[in-house]
């Protein structure tokens, strides 16, 4: 197959290849936010070790993305997924029989750094093999099969866990990644390395990531991936699920079906980004101006889930998570302002901020309500605490953002 962009029937089969890896990926990251009560019972967890043990996924994933982006555009994203999938697989086995903590927490940094390239290597494929416009809704819709697979992780394992037990659910993990492995190996194109950039060197290794760190799109863009982009990703995945118990009341099972449906409106957002973002490139609004307009929603949001506390479920908590998808738009914009050579460091670049913030607020969250809590406020009061922490944040990164400079703009800087 060659290397160019791919015909329509030959795309669908690569994009459904990599959905089901990502579904995976997303199901394992989200997996503990159902699994907390179960493990924190099992292994007598306090919030601070559940904030560990989230984000060891992340630590895992995070220390993966500097050399993956390299392997990418060397290597392409079929060899080196594949590589990456091995190492989940691991990953889940030594989860189920972890016996401790520490034993915990090695399974979940092998996840993590496993599965670490289930959409930068689909992401750098699709800059190469999909003109712009269907990259951003291969984007989209990437980001709503793992919608799908933290949709996976709520309902469905909180009814599993009784029946066969936590273990036997990363049995089961494992195999299916397995399956993914065949699909990829099957389906998706060999790689031909593209030319240098000019300017960059011969070599795509050597100082190859100091064009990404150095540009000014990608400074600008660098805090929302941090702060927003990875705290949305925290409260989907953890924080939520902790908040609706310890705060809202929810039982289990509420808490779990709380989930379910903050993940379902997360999948039928990015089903819906991906239907409009063409028709919205084609009248010109990007991801800037989309961005700037929209995100504003999501901090008023988190201010008033703090505000109402107890009262505040489920139904906030989703609608937390779908404000912050404009956000989800920042990635593929970054992948399109650098040129095709660099498009996998630049997208592993940005994953690299977005998950090392998750890994930070995931496990910040969980020390600032230790910490609240042991200077005397209330579990309540502990909670919304640290979600101010969190509102500060988010909103020094937007004001950093927004008080950038315009130029810079992922279309005006759009590299065939």
């Amino acid at each position: 197959m060659s290397a160019g962009v791919l015909p329509r029937r030959a795309a669908v089969i690569v994009f459904l290849a990599f959905a089901f890896a990502y579904f995976l990926s997303a199901l394992l990251r989200a997996v503990t936010a159902t699994l907390a009560p179960t493990l924190s019972q099992e292994f007598t967890l306090h919030a601070s070790d559940l904030g560990l043990l989230a984000g060891g996924y992340f630590l895992g994933f995070s220390a993966t993305q500097l050399p993956l982006g390299t392997w990418l555009d060397r290597h392409g994203p079929q060899k080196v997924l594949l590589g990456f999938l091995g190492v989940a697989v691991a990953g889940c086995l030594v989860f189920s029989m972890a016996t401790g903590f520490s034993g915990l927490l090695a399974g979940r940094v092998l996840c993590g750094a496993g599965v670490s390239a289930c959409l930068m290597a689909p992401l750098t494929g699709y800059r190469r093999w999909f003109d712009a416009t269907a990259q951003m809704r291969a984007n989209s819709w990437m980001l709503m099969t793992g919608s799908l697979g933290m949709v996976a992780s709520t309902l469905p394992v909180q009814w599993a866990v009784p029946l066969v037990g936590w273990r036997p659910l990363f049995w089961g993990l494992a195999v299916l990644i397995g399956v993914a492995m065949v699909g990829i190996a099957l389906w998706v194109p060999r790689w031909h390395a593209a030319a240098p950039v000019a300017g960059a060197g011969a070599s795509p290794a050597p100082g190859g990531y100091a064009m990404v760190w150095r540009h000014p799109y990608f400074q600008r863009m660098a805090p929302l991936g941090f702060f927003v982009y990875g705290g949305m990703v925290a409260m989907q995945t953890l924080w939520a699920g902790p908040w609706m118990q310890q705060v809202a009341g929810y039982s289990a099972l509420e808490s779990a079906t709380g989930l379910f449906w903050i993940n379902l409106s997360m999948l039928c957002t990015f089903w819906a980004w991906g239907m409009v973002n063409p028709w919205l490139l084609r009248h010109g609004l990007g991801a800037d101006r989309l961005i700037l307009a929209g995100l504003p929603l999501s901090l008023l949001i988190l201010l008033a889930i703090i505000v109402a506390g107890p009262a505040a479920g489920g139904a906030a908590w989703a609608l937390f998570c779908v404000s912050c998808t404009f956000v989800s738009l920042s990635q593929p914009a970054v992948g399109m302002a650098f040129p095709q050579a660099l498009a996998g460091r630049a997208l592993s670049a940005f994953n690299l901020v977005i998950f090392a913030g998750v890994f930070v607020v995931q496990w910040g969250i969980g020390l600032a309500v230790d910490a609240f809590a042991a200077a005397g406020l209330s579990t309540t009061a502990s909670f919304q605490a640290a979600m101010g922490v969190f509102l500060v944040c988010n909103t020094g990164s937007y004001l950093w953002f927004a008080l950038r400079g315009q130029r810079h703009n992922a279309l005006q800087t759009s590299v065939p």
